[in-house]
């Protein structure tokens, strides 16, 4: 039986390790990825409450994802897991009130993020550029959503390779094959430059933020575009480009 940790930070760092030790890989997603991500401590402005936790595990490891965290001491969630088992777990931590999501091999919401074999590439989390995309592919940003994107901005630069750095050739190259990805992703980059002005951030740090998106932008428009994203180009927004949340397996 697990020792779940009270912390929602700390439980996912030993959630990870735990996993690994077993074999399984498992990588942190969400805002706690966020949090564990920040480089020389995490900037107080973006602080925030963390009510879940969020992984993602390998394609096919569904039954042994949920044997790990029945072992670990968190409550499945039966019925959902025997629909959306192949694709999405759920589980619950009944002493700390906290939900345990758990994806199965691909991110699916608002649009697909393709991971790969980048699954694994960084220790504790997905990679920074799949991070963001994950929280710019959604349609209609929540306050929390700009607060993490604005954090992971604001603690890497926007540089063509990986590590503590935000791909941008890997953000330009999943954005020039999907056209809907893209129109989101221009979108949110956007947002997130309008709501700026809110945190209090001292000019030099709203000059590194909007110097990372204005990189991101760059990168994105210079990106070749492929032939399926040129032929949805020209449906446009007469067709929805993207799915709802209830139409993803289980929903949020």
């Amino acid at each position: 039986m697990g020792d779940i940790r009270a912390g929602v930070v700390e439980e996912a760092l030993r959630v990870v390790e735990e996993a690994g030790r077993g074999g399984l890989e498992l990588r942190v997603l969400g805002g706690v990825a966020v949090r564990l991500r920040a480089r020389d401590g995490f900037a107080t402005v973006f602080e925030r409450e963390y009510a879940d936790l969020d992984f993602i595990a390998p394609k096919g490891t569904s039954a042994e994802a949920q044997r790990f965290f029945e072992g670990q001491g968190y409550r499945p969630q039966r019925r959902f897991n025997t629909i959306y088992g192949k694709e999405r777990l759920l589980f619950f931590d009944e002493e700390h009130g906290r939900q345990v999501d758990v994806l199965v091999g691909r991110f699916r919401m608002c649009h697909e993020i393709p991971l790969g074999e980048r699954m694994t590439l960084e220790p504790l989390t997905i990679p920074l550029a799949e991070l963001l995309l994950s929280k710019l592919q959604i349609v209609e940003l929540n306050e929390k959503d700009v607060r993490d994107a604005l954090a992971l901005l604001f603690g890497h630069p926007v540089e063509d390779e990986d590590g503590d750095s935000i791909n941008g050739a890997q953000v330009a190259r999943l954005c020039a094959a999907d056209w809907g990805l893209w129109r989101t992703i221009t979108a949110n980059l956007e947002v997130l430059e309008e709501h700026l002005g809110r945190y209090g951030l001292p000019e030099e740090g709203k000059e590194r933020v909007l110097r990372g998106i204005r990189r991101l932008e760059e990168r994105i428009e210079e990106e070749p575009k492929t032939l399926g994203w040129r032929m949805r180009a020209r449906i446009g927004e007469r067709k929805r480009w993207y799915e709802l949340p209830e139409e993803v397996a289980g929903g949020p």
